[in-house]
C-alpha cells in the first residue's frame, strides 16, 4: 500500500473530509461512553446543553475560549514558519507573573501611576516576558540547529517550577492564609465584563481583534509572505531573499508575545492573581486548536469555541450522567486526529502495489 497524491483534490473529497472526521470522532467517543456504562444520546445532549444550551453556558464557553484563542494564535503563528512552539504553557505563566509584577499590590501599595498608564505597561510586560521566553529556543534552532520542540517543552517545566518558588516566596500574597498564590492586581486594572453577572470579559474582544489582525498581516503584508515562504521551504525562501534569521526571530517574538498576553488577560479578566492551577493546559490545547483550524486565524475562532464548549459541557455531562470528564480530552484528541487524516486523504489516495 502506498499514498499517491491526487492530481487535484475534488470538491466532493474536500466536502466529505470534515463530515467523515466528525463521524469518526462521534463513533470513537460513543464507544467510550458505552464502555463507561452510560446512554449515548442523553450523554451528548447533556454535553451540548452544558456548553451551548443557555446564556450562562455560552458565557462560560466564551470565557474558557478567550485564552484558548490567544494560545491557538501563538501556535498558529509559529507553526506557519515551521517553528514548533510547544512552550505556550510556560509563556502564559511568564506573562501572568509579569502582569502581576507590574499591576499587583503588596501590602496596599503598588506602582505610583494611574491605571491608564499601568494597564498598557502591564500587558506590554506580559507580552515581552512570553516573547523573550521563546526567542532563546528560536535562536538556538536558527543558529545551531537545536530542536525547538525539546527546548520549548522543557522550558515549561522550568517556568512552572519558577512560578512555584515565586508563589511561595517574594510574590506570595500575605493575606492568602498560606495558600500559594500571588498578590492580586489592583482592582482598577481588571478587565470589564461584557455581561454583568457573568465571567465573560472584554479580553474576548481583544482576542478576536488580534485574530482578524493576524489574518490581515499574513494575507496582505510582506512579513506574512516571508513567514509563509519560510514555512513552505526554508532553503528556497532564503534563496529568494527572505531573511531566515530575522523572520524566525520576529515569529518567535510574536508567538511568545501572544502566549504571554493570554496569561495577562486571564489574570486581568478572570482570576486577579496567579496560582499554579490557573491554566488547565491552555498552552497545550492551543496547539490542538491551531491544527484543527488549519493554522488559519479566523477559523481558529470557531475551533477555540468548539474546544471550550466541549470542555465546559463535559463538566455538566459528568454531573448529570456520571461520565468521567476525561472523555472531553478524548473528544478533542480524536477530532484532531480525524481532521488531520481526513485532510490527508482529501489530497492523497491509497494505492495497492
Amino acid at each position: 500500500m502506498r499514498l499517491e497524491r491526487r492530481p487535484a483534490a475534488s470538491p466532493l473529497a474536500l466536502a466529505a473530509a470534515p463530515v467523515g472526521a466528525i463521524a469518526f470522532t462521534l463513533l470513537v467517543s460513543s464507544l467510550l461512553v458505552l464502555w463507561a456504562g452510560a446512554p449515548v444520546a442523553p450523554t451528548w445532549a447533556a454535553l451540548l446543553r452544558g456548553g451551548f444550551g443557555s446564556v450562562f453556558a455560552w458565557t462560560e464557553t466564551l470565557t474558557r475560549a478567550t485564552p484558548l484563542i490567544l494560545t491557538g494564535l501563538s501556535a498558529a503563528v509559529a507553526f506557519r514558519a515551521r517553528l514548533y512552539n510547544i512552550g505556550a504553557e510556560g509563556q502564559l505563566y511568564a506573562g501572568a507573573l509579569a502582569a502581576v509584577a507590574v499591576g499587583g499590590m503588596h501590602g496596599g501599595t503598588g506602582f505610583a501611576a494611574p491605571p491608564a498608564v499601568l494597564m498598557p505597561l502591564m500587558f506590554a510586560a506580559a507580552a515581552v516576558a512570553g516573547a523573550l521566553l521563546l526567542l532563546g529556543p528560536a535562536l538556538l534552532k536558527a543558529k545551531l540547529g537545536v530542536d525547538e520542540v525539546v527546548t520549548t517543552l522543557l522550558l515549561n517545566f522550568i517556568v512552572l517550577l519558577g512560578v512555584s518558588a515565586l508563589l511561595d516566596g517574594p510574590m506570595k500574597d500575605p493575606t492568602a492564609m498560606g495558600w500559594p498564590q500571588s498578590v492580586a492586581l489592583q482592582s482598577e486594572l481588571e478587565l470589564g465584563k461584557l455581561l454583568q453577572g457573568t465571567r465573560v470579559h472584554t479580553g474576548l474582544l481583544v482576542a478576536a481583534v488580534l485574530a482578524v489582525l493576524l489574518w490581515a498581516v499574513f494575507k496582505y503584508t510582506v512579513f506574512g509572505f516571508d513567514v509563509r515562504a519560510l514555512g513552505a521551504n526554508p532553503r528556497a525562501a532564503a534563496f529568494a531573499g527572505v531573511p531566515p534569521l530575522r523572520t524566525t526571530a520576529c515569529v518567535a517574538l510574536l508567538s511568545g508575545g501572544l502566549a504571554g498576553l493570554a496569561g495577562a488577560i486571564e489574570v486581568a479578566g478572570r482570576t486577579s492573581y496567579v496560582t499554579l492551577d490557573m491554566s488547565p493546559g491552555y498552552g497545550y490545547s492551543g496547539i490542538v486548536i491551531a491544527m484543527l483550524a488549519g493554522l488559519h486565524p479566523l477559523a481558529l475562532l470557531a475551533a477555540a469555541v468548539f474546544v471550550a464548549g466541549v470542555l465546559v459541557g463535559a463538566d455538566s455531562m459528568s454531573r448529570v450522567i456520571g461520565v468521567p470528564t476525561y472523555i472531553a480530552d478524548v473528544i478533542v484528541a480524536a477530532s484532531l486526529v480525524s481532521v488531520l487524516v481526513a485532510a490527508l486523504l482529501a489530497q492523497y489516495r491509497v494505492r495497492r502495489t
